[in-house]
């Protein structure tokens, strides 16, 4: 089902279980999506659900158990901490001169990301950035698995480069278990930043190129995430404190709460469809009601302040190239995956070299 809110020529095409979602649930407050599952999109509710309790192990997104090992919340912490200290340090460095960001999105934007911050990394570690691992978790274990069964060498990275502070976990590992685990910290904790900007960004990219030249980057960014927001859904298990807050939930029900319906809510939002960057002059996306793009207050995805410089830097280099989606190209599809977004928007330079900004 296409449902348009871009450029008058465009028309995202949601994969048949979004559309349907969207179709039958936007602007409601509670449903039955499954016999054992409760689709919650009002904002209310919504914040009363995920201020609850805090998520378990096994409803969070990066940190769930590792092959059956935990990881604490101390040890997320201490990751989360390094990663962000390699971001920090890869925009402080002077940019590469010769980049081009034509091409597919968002993978042009992932491999940009993975070279400017992990660039000087092993080959075994920068493996795990590919996007292609996302097909199966199984495909993804058995390359950790082969990774980590190699003793690691003396020399972490490539010459003449700079080896992240992530890849560093990996260079203390001791024995293969601890190697393996690891490699799948890397892939865990570096991989999800490298999608997610790149994502948000051909989110934005399809949603409002070319931009006008007074439009900031913050506003262009909160308006991509309300309409496609990368996290669409949050999964919360079966749970007592759940049906004290709504009869309609039973005490064996899951909860999907729906930050892609709540985002649309008509009730919330002046045209909802509609891509209006504009609209954040005025909004506060801490407090806006209804907008979770990284997750509720309580609880907020602890890489949201590397996510949002990153993709600033990428739509600055964007814009001063002058580079928008091909006029050509008037059809994009969202899968139904984990990480929302359009695939495979092609980005050029545009007609006469003018500049979006």
């Amino acid at each position: 089902m296409p449902l348009s809110s871009l450029p008058a020529a465009r028309t995202t095409v949601f994969a048949p279980r979004l559309a349907a979602l969207l179709r039958e649930h936007t602007g409601k407050d509670a449903f039955r999506l499954e016999p054992d599952t409760m689709g919650v999109a009002g904002h209310a509710l919504a914040d009363r659900i995920l201020a609850a309790r805090r998520a378990t192990e096994t409803e969070r997104p990066t940190f769930k158990p590792l092959h059956g090992r935990s990881i604490g919340r101390t040890e997320a912490a201490s990751v989360m901490r390094v990663i962000g200290r390699d971001v920090r340090e890869a925009l402080e460095r002077p940019l590469p001169k010769d980049a081009d960001l034509t091409g597919p999105w968002p993978l042009t934007g992932h491999l940009f990301l993975r070279d400017l911050i992990l660039g000087g990394d092993p080959r075994r570690l920068r493996i795990l950035m590919s996007r292609n691992l996302e097909l199966t978790p199984k495909l993804t274990w058995s390359v950790i698995a082969a990774g980590a069964a190699v003793p690691r060498r003396k020399s972490p990275g490539r010459p003449g480069t700079i080896s992240s502070g992530i890849a560093g976990l990996f260079a203390e590992a001791d024995g293969y278990h601890d190697r393996r685990h690891a490699m799948g910290i890397y892939r865990r904790a570096a991989a999800p930043v490298c999608f997610t900007v790149s994502t948000l960004v051909a989110n934005a990219l399809w949603l409002g190129s070319p931009f006008a030249g007074e439009t900031s980057h913050r506003n262009i960014l909160h308006e991509a995430a309300r309409l496609l927001p990368p996290s669409w859904n949050i999964l919360r298990y079966a749970s007592p404190e759940y049906g004290a807050l709504d009869a309609r939930i039973g005490a064996g029900d899951d909860v999907l709460v729906l930050p892609l319906l709540s985002h649309r809510d008509p009730a919330l939002w002046e045209d909802p469809d509609a891509f209006l960057p504009g609209r954040w002059d005025h909004l506060d996306p801490e407090t806006a009601p209804g907008y979770i793009p990284f997750g509720h207050s309580s609880e907020r995805c602890w890489g949201r302040h590397m996510v949002m410089p990153l993709a600033e830097l990428l739509l600055d280099l964007i814009r001063d190239a002058g580079l928008e989606v091909d006029p050509a190209q008037r059809r994009a599809k969202v899968p139904l995956v984990g990480l929302l977004g359009v695939e495979d928007v092609r980005v050029v330079r545009a007609a006469g070299g003018r500049h979006g900004r």
